[in-house]
């Protein structure tokens, strides 16, 4: 048995820590391997749901990565890895699910996956190849999946972040901020955002239509582009760029992950990561709108997103009066006071 193993992730509260364990027996020695854990670290410590853990297997050193999912969520990152990405060609773009280990009483799935060490993206000083070996990858994914028969599964299995998702995120805020009555001073927080929300409602009809001429077809998103989320990794070969966390994948316009991906970098740096997605989708036969029209589809998308955020801590003063909404809010409407577009142009919306 490997030693060390009974104990691991102990004292956390931790659904299917039975299942995991017995699943690392499992895939890293069998019932009879043996070897040691050496080191668990926790790499999201705000969540506490995915974890490095370090092994000893026969004089030699080898580490996994654990993450706790939903069940809904374990399955849609299965689909990506086993069925989505493989149908075009894309099985190296992500990484493997080495295994899967379900809770007993259905809280929660457990994922293995390989450890593909500390190679995520620094924005920071970026590197060119890097950030190329990256955008190739991303470029790749939303070519190939434009139209693609299996749309209408991920759409089911995953999301919709189109047009739909910046319509019902406005009008769901708007539902829970309308029911939310604060006394002053809290008053007026709640009335600017009802004004930006209500302004986003009287826009849909514009930035539907802008979505609808710009957008290109839909595809497949992997919904959460942060630069914690790319891997380029040094191989034999050259660079090459792997993808994780795909628990928001979805289907919808590429400008989606596009805006994500640009506004993660400094704002010098997003015109060049601009040309190179452009360059690389060209090689595909896909064209890119000009830089005034995708500001128009990156600010829907951004605006989508605040306004999905304010919906949970709206609920949450509405049902449980929990003082911690206010602050959330605050914060939200502070993000449409400072947000300016993705790309340094004059710009006809604004809220």
């Amino acid at each position: 048995m490997i030693e060390g193993l009974d104990k691991m992730l102990e004292g956390g509260g931790q659904p299917g820590l039975v299942e995991l364990r017995e699943l690392l027996q499992e895939l890293l020695g069998g019932r009879d391997g043996a070897g040691r854990l050496i080191g668990q670290d926790t790499l999201q410590p705000r969540v506490q749901r995915v974890f490095r853990l370090s092994f000893e297997l026969n004089g030699e050193s080898r580490s996994v990565v654990v993450k706790r999912l939903k069940p809904e969520i374990a399955r849609r990152n299965e689909l990506v890895a086993k069925r989505w990405l493989p149908a075009t060609g894309l099985n190296d773009g992500c990484p493997p699910v080495l295994g899967c280990a379900a809770d007993r009483g259905g809280a929660c799935v457990w994922h293995v996956y390989e450890d593909l060490g500390q190679w995520e993206l620094d924005l920071r000083q970026p590197d060119r190849e890097r950030v190329r070996a990256a955008v190739e990858l991303i470029a790749r994914l939303h070519t190939r999946f434009a139209g693609h028969a299996l749309l209408g599964e991920v759409r089911l299995h995953g999301g919709d972040f189109g047009i739909h998702f910046y319509e019902s995120n406005v009008r769901d805020a708007i539902y829970a901020v309308e029911a939310w009555q604060p006394a002053a001073p809290q008053s007026g927080l709640r009335d600017r955002l009802l004004k930006r929300l209500y302004k986003l409602r009287d826009e849909l009809p514009r930035r539907a239509q802008a979505e609808a001429d710009w957008g290109g077809p839909e595809t497949l998103l992997h919904g959460d582009l942060w630069p914690i989320n790319v891997f380029v990794i040094p191989a034999a070969d050259g660079l090459r760029a792997r993808l994780i966390d795909w628990d928001h994948t979805a289907v919808g316009p590429a400008s989606y992950d596009l805006s994500t991906f640009l506004l993660r970098f400094p704002s010098e740096h997003r015109r060049w990561v601009l040309d190179l997605y452009r360059k690389a989708v060209a090689g595909a036969g896909r064209y890119l709108p000009g830089e005034r029209e995708l500001n128009r589809l990156f600010e829907t998308h951004e605006y989508a997103r605040f306004a999905n955020r304010i919906i949970w801590p709206a609920i949450a003063l509405v049902m449980e009066h929990a003082a911690w909404g206010v602050e959330e809010l605050a914060e939200i409407d502070g993000w449409f006071g400072q947000f300016e577009p993705v790309l340094p142009v004059a710009e006809e919306f604004a809220v």
